[in-house]
């Protein structure tokens, strides 16, 4: 009898783990995700939300439309935010998961183009 606590004991526990380590895949997949597009300098800021709202939708992520922010220096890109997602733990006790993230985007630019004046060809 003790034997079969255990080890549903232990099945209880490894099924908590898997979920939650799943959840951690995939805000690690979304966050390098959101970490991409941010660094595409062609997106402007409503581009680039959308974008984030697209990423988060593909990852079945609760993430609101005010769930983020978005700064952006000269080549830096900042995008920071957070969504609370459901987890199944154990069997009927799901609980409310907090993630947040910070993705920091610095776009550096070639020695070759650096050293090129605006307006001016290279040979």
């Amino acid at each position: 009898m003790k034997l079969l606590i255990k080890f549903a004991l232990t099945a209880l526990i490894a099924n908590a783990l898997w979920r939650v380590g799943s959840e951690y895949a995939v805000y690690f997949r979304f966050r390098d995700s959101v970490r991409e597009a941010a660094l595409v300098r062609m997106l402007d800021d409503q581009q680039l939300r959308r974008r984030i709202l697209e990423l988060a939708a593909e990852y079945s992520l609760p993430l609101p439309e005010s769930g983020f922010t978005i700064e952006r220096q000269e080549r830096r890109t900042v995008v920071e935010g957070t969504y609370v997602k459901p987890i199944l733990i154990f069997p009927g006790y799901e609980y409310l998961w907090r993630f947040q993230w910070t993705v920091d985007g610095f776009v550096t630019v070639p020695p070759s183009l650096r050293d090129v004046a605006p307006g001016a060809s290279r040979d």
